[in-house]
C-alpha cells in the first residue's frame, strides 16, 4: 500500500431512478425517494474512488464501519453526487467524512472506514470457509 494523504478526495455521482428508490429497493408501502443503502453505495463509491489509485494491483480495500445521517428526500430524476475526504489513515485502516447533495440539498452525512485487503490472503480465508462442512457453518 501507498501512503494515502490526508485531505485525499474522491466523488462518485448516481442519477437517481426508480431501481434506487426506497420503494423498490426496500418495501413497496415506502415512498418514492432515494433509498437510504444507496445513498450509502453512492458514498462508497466516492471513498474507493479516493484511494484507488493508492492500492496495489493486489489490493482492494473492503468497507468496515458507516456512520451516516440520511438528511432529506431526493426524487427520481436527480443527480446525487457524493465525496468522500480521507481524515485518518492507521495502518490499513483509512477514515473518510463522507457527504452527499442532490441538485437541492445535502442529502447526507457522515463517516466510513474502509481497510486495505490483500486479495490472495481474503481468497485463502474463504476458502477455508467454504470447505467448512455444513453442520460447522450453521453453530
Amino acid at each position: 500500500m501507498s501512503i494515502i494523504p490526508l485531505g485525499t478526495t474522491g466523488s462518485f455521482t448516481l442519477d437517481v431512478k426508480s431501481e434506487h428508490l426506497a420503494s423498490q429497493v426496500k418495501n413497496p408501502t415506502l415512498p418514492d425517494v432515494l433509498a437510504t443503502p444507496v445513498m450509502i453505495l453512492v458514498m462508497e463509491n466516492a471513498a474507493l474512488s479516493a484511494i484507488s489509485r493508492y492500492l496495489k494491483p493486489d489490493e482492494r480495500a473492503l468497507g468496515t464501519a458507516i456512520d451516516v445521517l440520511h438528511l432529506a428526500a431526493t426524487p427520481a430524476g436527480l443527480r446525487v453526487v457524493a465525496t468522500a475526504v480521507v481524515t485518518k489513515v492507521d495502518g490499513r485502516r483509512i477514515v473518510f467524512d463522507v457527504t452527499a447533495h442532490d441538485e437541492i440539498e445535502e442529502i447526507g452525512k457522515g463517516t466510513h472506514e474502509r481497510t486495505i485487503i490483500d486479495l490472495h490472503r481474503l481468497q485463502q480465508r474463504l476458502d477455508a470457509k467454504s470447505a467448512r462442512p455444513a453442520a460447522a457453518r450453521k453453530s
